[in-house]
């Protein structure tokens, strides 16, 4: 990792993200790097990155409440104080569907270490990735018939992405890294997602089990925004049901439910480390990959409380394979060309896509 590629991944967060220059204010709100989610050194070095471009940055711890509690109103002040909040915290991953947050301007990092944000995964323009995810949107939303497949046997299909009038139902907080179009609803969509491996959380709240393991690839049969039947070896379905059960009880929520399903657009985006060894760490991180797509189920809402992940989708919008077994070809976007064109360093992580995305031994995403 060269220290010039971390300066220009912190400079893409705060300016490029941000919008930030000399003389603004930022408050960054840390998980503490002893849970072993986010290290220190992408705190630190945030923080030099703002001091060498004059932004008054200042940090502090903030506790990490497993079921996302409302935050303190004395930090909400702070918030609210700041030009710019950034959060390296999976707290921010719990408020990013909540609508009060817009006045607040947040920011939640998906980069979760230095190395991620010194990558191309951090320093591809952000920018130019929000015009690709924009560009994205207006393709599902415009599109007549979608078919999803992968090649362990998901095979679901529905209409064009109905999203609400006032546009893509997307989350109140800014990503960055932008690596995700905003969530397709599940509405008028119907067919099996083959779910390998386990079934997961979403990084709404944290339960125990948070991953649930699978022994072979489970067929999850659903229609509109109903799970109908789970389908597979006994012990896996009989593993499913009793997830979502109590997944649902904990919560209060109707749990076979089916909420939306989006993919990853940034192929700079890589995880390194088999999913199973951190399920959690996993799936906050892994999924702005275009060999990932995931479901929020488990609740009528987003993100809901389980994920269900296929890897290497084919994607079909009105007959044209826009993710191909995993591969995202952007110049099948309108206007996906000519934004490879103006950000020479998008062309560049899609020319060397990152393909680790947390397999296990023989390369499934394996429990």
């Amino acid at each position: 990792m060269l220290e010039k590629d971390l300066q220009a991944g912190a400079r893409n967060l705060l300016v490029n993200c941000g919008g930030l220059g000399a003389g603004n204010r930022l408050l960054v709100l840390c998980e503490d790097p002893a849970n072993g989610y986010y290290d220190q050194a992408i705190g630190d070095a945030v923080l030099e990155g703002a001091r060498e471009l004059g932004i008054a940055a200042q940090a502090e711890i903030l506790p990490f409440d497993p079921m996302g509690a409302a935050l303190p109103s004395d930090l909400v002040a702070r918030m609210k104080a700041a030009d710019r909040v950034l959060f390296l915290s999976r707290s921010g991953d719990q408020i990013r569907f909540n609508a009060d947050m817009q006045g607040i301007r947040p920011i939640m990092s998906y980069a979760l270490d230095a190395g991620m944000l010194a990558s191309g995964f951090g320093r591809a323009s952000y920018q130019g990735f929000v015009a690709l995810k924009d560009a994205v949107n207006a393709l599902f939303a415009k599109a007549e018939h979608i078919r999803v497949t992968c090649p362990l046997g998901t095979d679901f299909s529905g209409p064009g992405a109905a999203y609400p009038k006032s546009g893509a139902a997307d989350v109140a907080v800014a990503r960055f890294p932008m690596s995700v179009f905003a969530p397709v609803p599940a509405q008028g969509f119907s067919g099996v997602v083959m779910q390998d491996g386990f079934l997961v959380g979403t990084g709404s709240k944290f339960y125990e089990p948070y991953g649930c393991d699978l022994q072979a690839p489970l067929a999850v049969h659903f229609r509109d925004k109903v799970l109908e039947e789970f389908e597979g070896h006994e012990m896996d379905v009989h593993c499913a049901r009793m997830h979502y059960s109590k997944v649902g009880e904990q919560f209060g929520l109707d749990p076979l439910t089916m909420h939306s399903w989006h993919a990853g657009i940034h192929p700079g985006c890589a995880f390194y480390t088999p999913a199973a060894e951190n399920f959690v760490r996993w799936s906050g991180a892994a999924f702005g990959n275009p060999r990932l797509l995931h479901f929020h189920t488990c609740g009528h809402y987003a993100p809901g409380e389980i994920s269900l992940n296929v890897l290497d989708p084919t994607i079909e919008i009105d007959g044209v394979a826009v993710w191909r077994d995993g591969v995202f070809d952007p110049r099948l976007v309108p206007g996906g060309s000519e934004i490879l064109e103006q950000h020479p360093c998008i062309q560049a992580v899609f020319d060397a896509p990152a393909q680790a995305v947390g397999q296990g031994p023989g390369g499934r995403l394996a429990g």
